[in-house]
């Protein structure tokens, strides 16, 4: 073969071998872009709509509840308070476009896929309608990724496996736990408090709101810090149990001695009443007008009362 020859020979080979590549990446491209399309699961606008989540999983069986503004948590015949903001970024999941590539559209890969009717299982109601039921299952090889199909229907698609951990995490990540449920968005805070008694084995220490700063009685403070004030009163709006006691009623005894009253400029009031420390310092407090009963660990409750000199100004 003479040199010449040789030469367009190559030139050609290479030209086909570079057209093969553009001809392979123009093909994976587009099998990708159709796989991983950005999707979402329900329309945003439904948000406003949802009243109730069903959680239905092999660790946990409950519901969330929306009356007004709050939501509450259903489990085992009782409601307790739940986290709003912990709702909201689970609902997000679902109501924002992201990857969700699709895997399959037959029904015959449901049960290897994990996707089969016994998966865990979140539904999703509107007020007269379920706007969303879904099931989950396995996670990729890589455990990047988990498999969710629509109840009713046969594609299966993957996405972030991070969605599981609401679903698998226990029934008790869901409670807002703080005593003053509404402080967890902000609705209440040390702005909205215009006076607060504290009282302690019958000693009561009073703070009222005076222009900018505060009066304080009950207590001897020669020279009063705002500023640690407010950082008091703002601990005790935001402080929390660690859960929900049953072995304690509202009616209690126990909750005779001490108790914390907030008056808000709104003129809501919020009184707390608070159990004497048990043995390993832990104490129980029930707040007027609702049925549960907080538990409070003794690093919390220890910071509930506070002496004279913690007000002073250094």
């Amino acid at each position: 073969m003479t040199y010449k020859n040789r030469l367009i020979f190559l030139i050609s080979l290479v030209a086909a071998l570079l057209l093969t590549y553009i001809i392979s990446v123009i093909f994976s491209s587009n099998i990708t872009g159709s796989g991983t399309s950005l999707y979402s699961w329900l329309d945003s606008r439904s948000s406003s709509r949802i009243n109730k989540i069903v959680i239905d999983s092999q660790e946990n069986e409950f519901e969330l509840v929306r009356k007004i503004n709050q939501w509450y948590v259903l489990h085992d015949g009782f409601e307790y308070p739940a986290r709003n903001i912990r709702i909201e970024d689970f609902l997000s999941n679902f109501t924002k476009k992201t990857a969700w590539s699709v895997r399959s559209s037959s029904a015959s890969t449901h049960e290897r896929f994990g996707v089969d009717d016994s998966a865990s299982r979140v539904t999703i109601h509107g007020e007269f309608s379920v706007l969303l039921d879904l099931l989950f299952g396995n996670d990729d090889v890589f455990r990047n990724e988990t498999y969710v199909r629509k109840a009713g229907h046969n594609e299966v698609r993957s996405g972030d496996m991070s969605i599981k951990t609401y679903i698998t995490s226990p029934v008790t990540s869901w409670y807002n736990l703080r005593l003053i449920p509404d402080s967890e968005g902000g609705a209440v805070d040390v702005g909205n408090v215009q006076r607060i008694s504290v009282t302690n084995n019958n000693e009561t220490q009073v703070f009222t709101r005076r222009n900018r700063g505060w009066d304080v009685s009950g207590i001897n403070v020669n020279n009063p810090s705002f500023v640690n004030i407010e950082s008091y009163i703002r601990m005790v709006i935001n402080t929390e149990g660690d859960g929900f006691s049953e072995s304690v009623t509202r009616n209690d005894p126990i909750f005779r001695n001490n108790r914390i009253v907030i008056e808000l400029g709104n003129g809501r009031i919020v009184t707390i009443n608070l159990s004497e420390a048990d043995d390993s310092g832990r104490i129980y407090a029930h707040v007027i007008g609702r049925d549960y009963i907080y538990s409070i660990p003794s690093w919390s409750a220890g910071r509930l009362y506070r002496d004279a000199a913690s007000f002073e100004t250094q």
